[in-house]
C-alpha cells in the first residue's frame, strides 16, 4: 500500500498536538467518520456556562447539519453566532497492553470548529431533514409523511461548515511490543468492538399487514456490522 499523503491542518487550533501521527486532515477521513457516526456532541458556552449537547447530525457536502426544537436553549444560543465545537467518536476496540500505562482504546473521532448558522430557507431546511432521515434509513423519507408547516416552524436547523475540522484515529494493538515490557508474561492484544443491529421490533399499535421496510432486513449503514 502506498504511504498516506500528509495533509496540513486547516488551522492551528485544529492541529492534533497529542500523538500528532494519529491526526488526519484529509476530507475523506473526516467525511468517513462523520457519515458513519449517528450521534454528535455539540459544545458551546452560553452566559459563561459550558454545555455539551448530544444530537443527531448529517453531513451534506461541505457542511454538517444539526437540528432540534426551535425553542431549545442550545439552538437559540448557537443561532446567535457564538463559537461552537462539534465532535463525533466511534469506538472500535479495547487495547490491552502488558502495563497499565499502555492500555488504550481504538477509535475514530472528528472535531469541527466554527460558527453555526441557522437555516431559514424552507427548501434547505427540508433538504437537511431529509438528510437526517436518509442517514438513519435510506428510502425512509419517501415512505413517511413529510413535515407540516407547523412542524417545520417548531424545528430548528443549524449548519456548520467543515472549514476547520480534523480527525484522530487509533487502530491496532498495544505499543509496548518493542519495549522491555515485551518480556513480561502478560497477555497483550486488542479486542475489536462493533455495533450491530438486532431484529426490528414493531410498534405495539402497528396495524396488521404492514411489512418491515426492506432496508431494515438486513439493516446496513456505515459503522454498523450486519
Amino acid at each position: 500500500m502506498p504511504p498516506r499523503r500528509a495533509h496540513p491542518a486547516p488551522s492551528p487550533r485544529t492541529r492534533v498536538r497529542r500523538l500528532p501521527e494519529r491526526g488526519r486532515y484529509d476530507r475523506a477521513a473526516i467525511d468517513d467518520v462523520l457519515d458513519a457516526a449517528l450521534v454528535a456532541h455539540l459544545g458551546f458556552v452560553s452566559d459563561g456556562q459550558p454545555f455539551v449537547i448530544p444530537t443527531l447530525h448529517a453531513r451534506v457536502g461541505d457542511e454538517v447539519y444539526v437540528h432540534g426544537s426551535s425553542a431549545s436553549r442550545a439552538l437559540r444560543a448557537l443561532a446567535e453566532g457564538i463559537p461552537a465545537c462539534l465532535t463525533v467518536t466511534l469506538l472500535d476496540g479495547i487495547v490491552f497492553a502488558r502495563s497499565v500505562f499502555e492500555h488504550s482504546l481504538n477509535y475514530r473521532s472528528v472535531v469541527v470548529l466554527g460558527q453555526a448558522t441557522p437555516v431559514d430557507d424552507r427548501e434547505e431546511k427540508l433538504a437537511a431533514l431529509e438528510a437526517f432521515t436518509e442517514k438513519l434509513l435510506p428510502g425512509r423519507w419517501a415512505e413517511t409523511r413529510p413535515p407540516t408547516a407547523r412542524e417545520l416552524k417548531a424545528t430548528g436547523v443549524l449548519r456548520l461548515p467543515l472549514d476547520e475540522a480534523s480527525a484522530k484515529i487509533r487502530d491496532g494493538g498495544p505499543e509496548d511490543g518493542d519495549t522491555p515490557d515485551a518480556e513480561l508474561d502478560v497477555w497483550a492484544g486488542h479486542l475489536p468492538l462493533a455495533v450491530t443491529a438486532l431484529e426490528p421490533v414493531p410498534d405495539t399499535g402497528l396495524r396488521p399487514g404492514i411489512a418491515v421496510p426492506p432496508a431494515l432486513r438486513p439493516y446496513r449503514r456505515p459503522g454498523l456490522v450486519a
